[in-house]
Formats: structure tokens, C-alpha cells, sequence
């Protein structure tokens, strides 16, 4: 009998230990979690740790310049170049350094002086200004005006159709452009050809090319799905702005999912793509935004010493930019909540708002995060209102998304004394504290937006006026972590409170507002993969580019909302945004 009793302990005993052991390895696993998804978050900010290529044979070195210049390396029908500054491995190098993109341009214009150049033995450099990896720079004299130029490539690989664009090389007899769409890693076929003015071919030459590897490493062609829609896609190209894991660049991908072009930066995201003419403007690292030419030079640089931008910028009043930021040791730990306007002839930095004062008294109820919170990763910080979105109006106002309270936010008289307009949102949420009169009535029965990106003001002709959409990606996700009064909001069943993997659906929301009457109503949404943050939605012609961040895919609908065709992409956690452009006036004409 004690013998049993001996047995039946040990059993217990043993389950117990089990038990206790499989709890412990719950904990480690979610400690791990914690630790890997916040160093993945402190990476966005991060500089890019090295500028190396793979070179091939030295030919020369440009000693005013400092330049090595190299036969690349690789199988081709052309002699190609590859230039690289002497000090391209030392520490704190970086290419987005206007007096490096200087002494680049003037070894390049060398080179455009050394021979006359045609079309059949043009001058061809990889990536001249060191802004990417697989773009091919040419340069040649046409043999009369008013030619065009149009290639095409190929490559043998069933899954990967040729690609054909008319490049962006000038109207007159100098021919240069850089070669948008080249397989990384493979050989390519270009073919070139001028055209006249009607058409007709002029001249043509072909030239096989082998291309770079990746500087990343990442995928060449993307998984596709179908959808049910038949509508065409859009011409141009989708490009990522930020890919967790691949931060320090920005790929740009065909319809048919291929990589055409691999840009670097030095670290971060670029957030948001804008044109300033024929150049380029988006975020080139942490603290700072580039305009850079369509042969990829750096043509200027502003930079927002002591901040750190996040999530998005947007043109202003007179061609300005307004940049949401981050104050560097914040005596508050406070982080989102600060917008800067940079004067683009002037290259002058100035904080235009600071949502403190305009939300002080919902300021003070808000406390730092901490690692037990939804939004861990960012714990020690005050992420009060993490501002997500900005777009400027016409009377001087911006439109806010503040994930952190579900809130779109507009805010008043920029240039005067800013003011807070309205709230759009969960009406709820700001009962009792201090701003209900600020919250716009909801018309009709509809679940509002919770945890939304990139809330675009659209305006269309014949719109009364003070009335306007705003165009969102609802993640349909709530969560907070920094309010400290013991609200609980009463939640629709739709809305989800799950950071990874939902069967519910995030949305395109399309709100009507009105601001005559104080009320905004949903007039129109779909229904797209989940993702409880990042992600955004972009009106292409008559279709949307939708990314759902969290599920890792990004995919194109027709203007009923049906999927016309999906791309799964890699990533440690997340993508923040994947939007498209035909980059004509760029690189293409």
C-alpha cells in the first residue's frame, strides 16, 4: 500500500515538473519573441553597416577624384565600369554625401570626355553615383535630334517576361539614362533601339549583360495569386518603402513580381516617394531626406539634426516638406508627436507643431510603455499618439492619423497658432477627457476605423465645399498602451485585438466628412488580408495598391475591391508600405 501511494506521488510529482518545465519554456520562448521583434525595430534606424561590392580588374585611379574606377565583373558584350571612392571601406562612409556625389560626377564626366561614344559602344557604369545595384548608366551621341530611346531585356527564364520601356534620355543628340529593369544576378539581353519622331527604327543594338547580385540578397521573383478580377493592372512599378530585415532599401518590382531595380540607401526607409522636378525625394536615413537624380546622383540632402524621422512626410504650403519626427532625448521619453517643416531652398529644419500642446490635457493621462504592453517594442518610451500619417491641406491644416488613440486628427491654422480641428474616430475613447467636443458625429451604424495608416485626404470636383473623403487603411485593430485611467472600449465583434493572425479582416475604409455639419459616415470599404499595423493604401488609376503588412503580401483591386492579383514577399515581421508608380518623367519618358 505505501509502495502505491510512493508510485502515485512520483506521478504527480512527475506532472508537476512537466507542467512547471513547460511554463518556463513558454516564457523563455516569449522572452526570446520580445527580444528578437525589438532588436528587428531598433534595426529601422540603423546605418547602413557597409558600401562593398564585388569589383572586378583595377584600370585606373582618377587621383583628383580619389576615384578607383574598375572593369566590373561578369559576363558582357560591353566594356562596363563600376566607380568606387578610395575610402568606400571606411568606417562612417556613405554615398549620401553631396561632396562623395560630387567627386563621383566629375570621374564620370572624365569618362564621358575620354572617347566618342556610340550607340553600338556607349559608355556603360554600374550604379555611377553608388545609390544601387543593378542600374545600368549609359551614355552616347545619337546620330541626329529628336530621337528616342527604347529597350528592351531578356532573359532566358520561362518565368520571367521580357521587359520594354522608353528610357528617360533627353531630346537632343547626348543620349543618358540609366537602364531601369536589368535581372539581378542574371544574363540579360538589352536591346536597344532609336526611334524617330513617327516611330520608325533608326538605329538598334544588342548587348548581352550580366548583372549584379543583390546587395541584399533578397527574392528576384515574388509569389504570385491570381484573383478573381479580370481587370488589367496599372502600368509602372511597385516599390516597398521598408521591409523589416531589409532596411538600408527600396525594390521595385513588374507586374509580374520580378525585381527590376534594388536602390540603396544609408539605412532606415525611404517612407515616401515625392518628385521635385526630375528628382527623386524620399528619406535616405534616419535623419535625413534625399532629391536624387533619375542617373541616381544625390543632388541634396536636408537634414533634421537632433530628430528622427518615422512613418511619413508630405509636401506643404509653397513646396515645403512637413516631417513627422521624433525629438532625440526627449526629457519626457516622448517619441511621434512632433511634425518639422523643411524649406527645400534653404534646407531650414523647424518644429511646426507639437501635439503636446495641442492634446495637453490628454497628454498628461498617457504614461511611458512597458514591456508588458501590446506595443512592447516600444517600451521606455511615451508612444502617446504615435502619428502614423500626414497630409496637408489647401487652408492650412494637416489631416493626422495617431494610431495609438484609432484617431484621425486634423489640426488648424499651421502657419498661425495651431489649433486642434476635429477628431474622427471611436467618440467613446475622448469621453472625459477634456476634447469630446472635438469628436465628429458618426452617421449611419458602422464599426470605426481602429489602428489606421496612411488616411489620404481626397477631394473631387464639384464636392460642396468643407466636405471631403478620407481614404484609409483600417487595420481593424485596437490596442493601447500608454493611457492610464481605466477606459475599456466596448468593441464591435468585427474588430480585432490580436497583433499576429486574425480571420477577421483589416478594410479600405473610404469616409465622407463633412465639416459644415460636424459628421463623417463610411460610404464605401473592402475587405483585405489582416494585418494589425503598418500597411497602407494607394489610389493607381482606377485600381488600389493595397499592402497588408503583417501578412507579408501587397496586392492590386479593381475599383470594386476585387483582387486582381497578390504577391507574397519576405520579411522578419512586417512590410510598412508597398505603393506604385509609372516613374515617367524619371526614368522612363
Amino acid at each position: 500500500m505505501e509502495g502505491h501511494k510512493k508510485g502515485k506521488m512520483g506521478r504527480k510529482k512527475k506532472i508537476l515538473l512537466a507542467v512547471a518545465g513547460a511554463i518556463l519554456l513558454a516564457v523563455i520562448i516569449f522572452i526570446i519573441y520580445k527580444l528578437v521583434v525589438k532588436q528587428q525595430m531598433d534595426e529601422e534606424t540603423a546605418p547602413r553597416e557597409s558600401w562593398t561590392t564585388e569589383t572586378g580588374e583595377l584600370l585606373e585611379t582618377n587621383q583628383n577624384q580619389k576615384i578607383r574606377i574598375y572593369q566590373a565583373p561578369g559576363e558582357s558584350d560591353l566594356l562596363i565600369y563600376q566607380m568606387q571612392p578610395q575610402e568606400v571601406e571606411n568606417d562612417g562612409f556613405t554615398y549620401y554625401n553631396l561632396k562623395v556625389q560630387e567627386r563621383l560626377d566629375s570621374a564620370l564626366g572624365e569618362l564621358k570626355e575620354q572617347e566618342a561614344y556610340t550607340l553600338e559602344k556607349p559608355l556603360a557604369v554600374w550604379n555611377p553615383y553608388g545609390t544601387g545595384s543593378n542600374g545600368l548608366y549609359l551614355y552616347f551621341e545619337a546620330p541626329g535630334e529628336g530621337l528616342t530611346v527604347h529597350y528592351r531585356i531578356h532573359v532566358e527564364d520561362g518565368e520571367i517576361p521580357d521587359f520594354e520601356a522608353d528610357a528617360n534620355a533627353g531630346s537632343g543628340t547626348e543620349k543618358e539614362f540609366l537602364v531601369i529593369g536589368l535581372v539581378p544576378g542574371m544574363e540579360n539581353e538589352l536591346e536597344i533601339t532609336l526611334n524617330a519622331e513617327d516611330g520608325t527604327a533608326v538605329q538598334t543594338a544588342s548587348f548581352r549583360v550580366e548583372a549584379p547580385e543583390t546587395a541584399s540578397g533578397y527574392d528576384v521573383v515574388l509569389e504570385e495569386t491570381q484573383g478573381e478580377s479580370s481587370q488589367e493592372l496599372t502600368d509602372g512599378l511597385y516599390y516597398t518603402l521598408g521591409i523589416q530585415g531589409y532596411y538600408g532599401h527600396m525594390f521595385l518590382f513588374d507586374n509580374d513580381g520580378v525585381l527590376r531595380y534594388e536602390m540603396l540607401l544609408d539605412g532606415y526607409k525611404p517612407d515616401r516617394v515625392l518628385f521635385d522636378g526630375e528628382d527623386m525625394v524620399c528619406c535616405v536615413s534616419a535623419n535625413q531626406i534625399g532629391k536624387i537624380s533619375h542617373p541616381g546622383k544625390v543632388t541634396n540632402l536636408y537634414t533634421m539634426n537632433g530628430y528622427v524621422m518615422h512613418h511619413d512626410f508630405c509636401y506643404g504650403e509653397d513646396g515645403t516638406l512637413l516631417v513627422l519626427a521624433t525629438r532625440k532625448n526627449a526629457r519626457d521619453s516622448g517619441v511621434m508627436d512632433r511634425v518639422l517643416e523643411i524649406d527645400m531652398e534653404t534646407g531650414t529644419v523647424t518644429e511646426i507643431v507639437d501635439l503636446r500642446r495641442i492634446l495637453p490635457d490628454y497628454y498628461a493621462e498617457t504614461e511611458k510603455v512597458t514591456e508588458t504592453d501590446p506595443f512592447f517594442w516600444q517600451a521606455g518610451t511615451r508612444d502617446w499618439i504615435h502619428v502614423n500619417t500626414i497630409d496637408y491641406m489647401d487652408d492650412d491644416s494637416i489631416v493626422l492619423s495617431a494610431r495609438e488613440t484609432s484617431t484621425i486628427v486634423k489640426i488648424q491654422d499651421l502657419h498661425g497658432e495651431p489649433t486642434l480641428c476635429y477628431l474622427i474616430g471611436d467618440a467613446a475613447y475622448w469621453e472625459g477627457t477634456g476634447y469630446e467636443e472635438y469628436s465628429y458625429e458618426k452617421v449611419g451604424d458602422f464599426a470605426d476605423q481602429y489602428g489606421q495608416h496612411t488616411v489620404t485626404v481626397v477631394e473631387e470636383d464639384g464636392m460642396e465645399e468643407g466636405t471631403y473623403y478620407l481614404m484609409m487603411y483600417d487595420n481593424n485593430y485596437y490596442a493601447n498602451s500608454t493611457r492610464t485611467d481605466d477606459y475599456e472600449p466596448v468593441l464591435p465583434d468585427s474588430v480585432s485585438t490580436d497583433l499576429m493572425g486574425d480571420e477577421k479582416p483589416s478594410h479600405v475604409y473610404w469616409y465622407l466628412v463633412n465639416e459644415n455639419q460636424g459628421t463623417y459616415e463610411l460610404v464605401w470599404s473592402f475587405d483585405v488580408p489582416y494585418s494589425s499595423i503598418v500597411s497602407s493604401v494607394q489610389i493607381v488609376g482606377d485600381n488600389y495598391v493595397v499592402n497588408s503588412g503583417v501578412s507579408n503580401v501587397f496586392g492590386e483591386y479593381d475599383s470594386e475591391g476585387n483582387l486582381i492579383r497578390q504577391f507574397g514577399y519576405e520579411c522578419t515581421m512586417q512590410g510598412y508600405r508597398v505603393m506604385k508608380d509609372t516613374f515617367e518623367g524619371y526614368w522612363f519618358s
